[in-house]
């Protein structure tokens, strides 16, 4: 998330603290929900062999333990229904008061930048300034924000931001994550309950980060990278040249797959390299737009431009604004600066020496291993010139005298990253090595009582629908282990995005959401929100989260809190039926079927044996929907809404969108992707 926040860690705390009054883990603070009617743990750290008491208002009843050779200790508050304010007093002979407790629903918030992506912060959701403003309506909502941090071993020291649990307000809401947050005030309105929630994402991750290693290591695809991830060094010196090892072997290794390379020099980063076959782009552009779809891996640009004799023979300044992942940046053929994060500015200097007037010539190769790929940021951000130094408290040296860059480049497209030796991510602060986002920013939470988890993650793991159908059920698997009790986890399914479907085939994110689908079917206490209809082809981040909140709501509501009435769920697949020349396909949650515009069904295909898809004619009838085409005589299989961004208008009476499913089990575009992260 992008701001500054006052963090309060454990570990840092304890330090300052052991002589003084008991310090708890961060998830023990002022403003905090604490789970109902359950033995809620409760812990933190006090001098070695101290008698620690807690007492909870609510009851009036003390619970004593003492703490171990480290200081540790733990124990449980039976706590009522919900209700409060109340207080919970800590002492090891010295007090220590929590003020403001509710007593409620807890539930962990987690996954990837839809789960992070906040009301009003990196982006909005719709109706930002009123959101915020009903946000101070309800002060019995409380939010608590886990600090993004990574960690190569299991960790008890949580970070978190605003110095703990927070009410919710205009201000606090802010930042929050908006599906969270909008999920908790449906259920804090339909139960009328304090909800707590706890915000643990971070943007641009896959599934194999959140898992534990023990568990993750079970996998045999992911064996090898979890022995990796351990293996690194604890001292952060060594943890450093580790680092700086791998990425420079992989960089030798991956550079000999390109063309533009031969015997390590950068052939097409020089000045007389004849480029002109080359197609032309103008920048900044991101990939996804240039036509080149879902393309992963590498692409060289050049650019030439006309020094005037002012800045000939000066040191320059080069500003690329962000690349996403990685660059390899040239000035006259000779490398100025490579960044191997994406997220990050690139400004380079260029030394005098290399500044000639008239003709220069400016390569960058750039390597993306997943989603958009590019140099895409502002137009404003991409110039060149003279500059002065940074000014107090800056670290960016100030453009003087400029060219703009945000013009015509060429471009050739070289290797894809599936062709690449995959790169490390043993890199430190990368939150896309296996494990390392479960041992920061979810072990020090196991034991917090909380009633359940909601999950919204995928995108990354686009090309391995298949492994996500394994990898999705063993993290759920593992948390409830860790825990040591099945609490509900609700899914959120991949919004439609990208171009607008043409022709029915095989497509990646359908296959990602048949995974997803698959876990919310077939593993205990589980659920799933579809969002088929409300994404942005032009945005993986839909706007309307309070509509994903809301969905999520209706399955807890039905499956965690008993209100058996309520419809939860868009049609979902249960079985066929070939009848001749057509195929029934019979639905649960089908009360009601009806397009939810025009008067068609749509997003329907339909194949025979030889594998070929055609669209095909729906008819609602009753509770199921008979699929034919005049194409496919002898039909054996159905697809619906089976692509990144398809046409689809089936719902049922709620207005809920059906499941994407099929009924065939041939093969799909990632059944032979198993490669870790």
């Amino acid at each position: 998330m992008k701001h500054k926040r006052f963090i309060l860690s454990l570990a840092a705390v304890s330090v300052l603290t052991v002589s003084a009054r008991p310090v708890m883990s961060p998830l023990f603070t002022d403003n905090m929900v604490i789970q109902q009617q359950t033995d809620a743990p409760i812990w933190g750290q006090a001098k070695a062999g101290k008698t620690v008491t807690v007492t909870a208002s609510w009851d009036g009843k003390t619970v004593s333990t003492t703490s171990d050779a480290q200081g540790k200790w733990r124990t449980t508050l039976k706590t009522p229904a919900a209700g409060g304010p109340y207080t919970i007093t800590i002492s090891d002979g010295q007090k220590l008061v929590l003020n403001n407790v509710m007593v409620g629903e807890v539930w962990l918030c987690s996954g990837q930048s839809n789960m992070e992506m906040p009301i009003d912060g990196w982006t909005r959701v719709y109706n930002y300034e009123e959101e915020k403003a009903e946000a101070n309506q309800y002060p019995n909502i409380r939010l608590l924000q886990v600090k993004q941090r990574v960690a190569t071993q299991p960790s008890d020291n949580l970070e978190v931001a605003e110095d703990g649990w927070q009410v919710c307000s205009a201000q606090s809401v802010k930042e929050f994550s908006a599906t969270g947050y909008f999920f908790g005030r449906d259920l804090h309105k339909y139960r009328n309950v304090p909800i707590g929630l706890i915000n643990s994402s971070w943007g641009g991750t896959y599934i194999e980060p959140w898992t534990s290693s023990d568990y993750l290591s079970t996998h045999p695809d992911m064996k090898e990278a979890t022995n990796l991830v351990n293996s690194i060094p604890s001292d952060a010196a060594e943890r450093e040249a580790y680092y700086a090892k791998k990425l420079g072997e992989w960089q030798e290794k991956e550079t000999a797959y390109d063309p533009g390379y031969k015997d390590g020099k950068a052939l097409w980063a020089a000045p007389d390299f004849d480029d002109s076959s080359w197609k032309t782009i103008t920048l900044p552009k991101e990939w996804s737009d240039m036509g080149l779809g879902n393309y992963d891996g590498a692409m060289w640009y050049r650019h030439e431009i006309d020094i005037p004799s002012d800045m000939a023979g000066k040191d320059l300044l080069l500003s690329l604004g962000q690349v996403d992942d990685i660059d390899y940046t040239y000035f006259n053929g000779e490398m100025v600066g490579k960044i191997f994060e994406f997220g990050r500015d690139r400004n380079y200097i260029i030394p005098a020496r290399l500044v000639k007037k008239g003709r220069n010539v400016i390569a960058v190769r750039v390597v993306d291993n997943v989603g958009g790929g590019g140099i895409y940021s502002d137009a404003s951000k991409l110039a060149i010139g003279t500059f002065k130094k940074p000014a107090k408290g800056k670290s960016t040296p100030t453009m003087v005298k400029t060219i703009s860059l945000a013009n015509e480049w060429r471009y050739k497209v070289t290797t894809p990253y599936s062709k690449m030796p995959p790169i490390p991510n043993q890199r430190p602060n990368e939150p896309n090595q296996v494990t390392v986002l479960y041992n920061a920013m979810i072990h020090p939470m196991v034991g917090f009582a909380i009633r359940g988890a909601i999950w919204y993650q995928g995108c990354n793991n686009e090309h391995k629908g298949y492994q996500y159908r394994e990898l999705l059920p063993l993290l759920i698997r593992d948390w409830r282990n860790k825990w040591g009790y099945d609490f509900p986890f609700y899914i959120v399914q991949l919004a439609n995005f990208r171009q607008l479907q043409t022709e029915p085939g095989d497509d990646e994110w359908a296959e990602v959401r048949e995974a997803q689908a698959m876990a919310s079917q077939h593993v205990e206490n589980s659920g799933m929100a579809c969002l088929i209809d409300i994404g942005d082809a032009r945005d993986i981040h839909p706007r309307n989260k309070q509509e994903v909140g809301r969905r999520l709501a209706l399955v807890a509501r039905a499956k965690t809190y008993g209100e058996q009435q309520l419809e939860y769920s868009g049609p979902v697949y249960r079985d066929y039926r070939i009848e001749g020349e057509k195929i029934r396909i019979y639905f649960d949650h089908a009360e009601g079927l009806h397009p939810s515009e025009g008067s068609e069904v749509k997003g329907f295909a339909i194949a025979g044996s030889d594998h070929k898809w055609h669209w095909a004619e729906a008819r609602i009838d009753g509770n199921s929907v008979v699929v034919t085409s005049p194409d496919v005589k002898h039909p054996v299989a159905v697809r619906y809404a089976w692509h990144v961004n398809p046409i689809c208008n089936l719902q049922n009476g709620a207005g809920l969108p059906a499941v994407p499913f099929r009924t065939d089990d041939w093969p799909g575009l990632s059944i032979n992707n198993h490669r870790a992260n």
